[in-house]
């Protein structure tokens, strides 16, 4: 078991010399599928969208399909009904009204495109002995709540992050002995 734990390190060790060590630290993508390849592209194509106007189809055209868009969440009218409950109905956007009201033909769609990039970045060592561990996230996220009444848009919403920027910087004094399955699940 430390024979194993010595090769490994010892071909660590001979991997950092040959390719640099911060191109072994990891690095990771995160896409949800989406016609748009920027934050303004989506928001352009949400813009696009007019209330008590937009059908169905017309979503389909600007990017937001309900039918085959991938991961896209669906909400009925109790799920907007519990989401507006501390509002008084009189207060409640027209379009949400509109929802409340069809009940069974009232359908809601959260679309959540997003493109992100995650990169390690410092010493390999540090990292790879879990004592230091930085990271860089750089991409961006669109969030769109569309609610339809017999298939129209009666309502919309949208929040995102248009530019992420993120470092986290974490520090753990006691290296491999902070996380004591650590070093476990290495050497296996």
């Amino acid at each position: 078991m430390v024979a194993e734990m010595l090769i490994r390190l010892a071909f660590a060790g001979v991997l950092s010399l040959l390719a640099g060590c911060s191109a072994l630290l990891p690095s990771a993508r995160e896409t949800v599928e989406s016609p748009w390849q920027t934050f303004a592209e989506a928001k352009t194509a949400y813009d696009k969208i007019i209330p008590d106007k937009t059908t169905v189809e017309e979503l389909k055209k600007l990017g937001y399909d309900i039918k085959t868009s991938p991961n896209v969440k669906i909400l009925n009218y109790l799920d907007i009904a519990a989401t507006v409950q501390s509002i008084p109905m009189a207060e409640l956007d027209p379009g949400l009204q509109a929802c409340l009201r069809a009940r069974n033909d009232c359908r809601s769609y959260v679309f959540e495109p997003k493109r992100t990039h995650t990169r390690r970045i410092g010493s390999f060592w540090l990292d790879i002995f879990n004592f230091r561990r930085k990271s860089h996230e750089t991409g961006w996220q669109f969030k769109a709540l569309l609610v339809l009444v017999n298939e129209h848009v009666s309502y919309k919403l949208w929040s995102g992050d248009p530019q992420i920027d993120e470092h986290r910087d974490l520090r753990n004094p006691l290296g491999p002995l902070q996380e004591p399955g650590f070093i476990l699940n290495r050497i296996r």
